[in-house]
């Protein structure tokens, strides 16, 4: 078996040419300080309707749990900076504001399939066993990625990098082999508010700490039903997602760009037409966002977030299409219809 230091620099160097653009290692139980702060998060219900965030609490707590045979957890960042201002589309309501990482293919996949083939290098050069994890098991990735050194976890609660900005996808590697481990990063957000200040829907309570049931994303993406009405008009014209205190950080301006051209926004995500969205039947839903994480909410809770957006826009013209959905089938959309006609009348 190759040195520690050797093969973690080979390592690294492997990592890079698979586009990750940065590798940091930590060990498992480096994050001591989770399972406290998730207990307080599920006690205060900030996860809303996410009843999966209460489930398997012993592995989400304490990586080390997870797999107890792991001595590593080599912690990856995948750049998925915008070429464009984010921020921009929210001046133009009669259009639908997509969140970046979703404005192409479904980062999942993608880096997925970066981690894998890094695991099979690592084992075809040391041996040991592996595991990889991305955003979908419950592996608490923004800790491990600053006690690994990658960043740290910003007053928004995301990983925020003063070399990368807050724009990366994290991915994980649990391994067997025992690598010599990176120094933690500190907080470097000062006295900043700037994602604090920007939020539409106040969803932190206090710096570091996230109240889901406010947060746009958490609104547009996981929650069912209906949208509390003291929030509908928050949500402005956020349609899946919200990148308003991504785009804040001030960190950005060291942000990289994204390596792979498949997170480039789809011209036709970028800034669709608002009219165009709330017409779309299930198959033709199903239709433009094959492949996208978009895909992921369904039709219904997709033209919600639409109607909920052009009962915001302020533009007559748009009245029709809500108009036209007053009674769908689905009870929530065409609640959502109904608002947004009451908005626009």
């Amino acid at each position: 078996m190759k040195s520690g230091p050797e093969l973690k620099e080979r390592l690294v160097a492997q990592a890079l040419s698979e586009g990750f653009v940065a590798c940091r290692i930590c060990r498992p139980w480096d994050v001591p300080h989770v399972p406290e702060r998730l207990q307080a998060f599920l006690e205060a219900v900030y996860h809303g309707q996410m009843e999966w965030m209460a489930e398997r609490t012993h592995w989400r707590g304490n990586p080390a749990a997870l797999w107890p045979e792991a001595k590593s957890v080599i912690m990856l960042a995948e750049s998925y900076s915008p070429e464009h201002d984010p921020t921009e589309i929210l001046q133009h309501p009669q259009l639908g504001a997509i969140s970046v990482y979703a404005q192409n293919k479904d980062y999942h996949d993608l880096v997925k399939k970066r981690l894998k083939r890094l695991a099979r290098w690592l084992i075809a050069e040391a041996g040991g066993e592996v595991k990889v994890f991305v955003d979908t098991a419950p592996v608490p990735e923004k800790a491990l990625g600053q006690a690994a050194g990658l960043g740290w976890q910003g007053k928004h609660t995301n990983l925020v990098s003063r070399e990368l900005g807050n724009w990366v996808f994290l991915g994980s590697v649990f391994t067997t082999l025992d690598l010599p481990e990176d120094k933690a990063e500190r907080d470097h957000c000062g006295s900043c508010r700037a994602c604090l200040d920007v939020c539409p829907t106040d969803a932190f309570p206090a710096p570091y700490q996230l109240d889901a049931r406010r947060c746009i994303s958490y609104l547009t993406i996981e929650h069912k039903g209906p949208v509390d009405e003291e929030l509908r008009g928050k949500l402005g014209n956020h349609i899946y997602g919200c990148d308003d205190c991504l785009a804040a950080c001030p960190w950005n301006k060291f942000a990289v760009a994204a390596s792979d051209i498949r997170y480039a926004a789809r011209e036709d995500l970028m800034a669709p037409n608002l009219s165009d969205l709330a017409a779309l039947d299930d198959t033709a839903f199903r239709a433009k966002f094959s492949g996208s994480p978009i895909k992921r909410i369904g039709r219904d809770r997709f033209v919600r977030n639409v109607l909920y957006a052009i009962g915001n826009s302020g533009v007559p013209d748009l009245l029709p299409s809500a108009m036209a959905l007053t009674d769908d089938p689905d009870p929530t959309v065409a609640d959502a219809a109904r608002w947004a006609v009451q908005q626009l009348t």
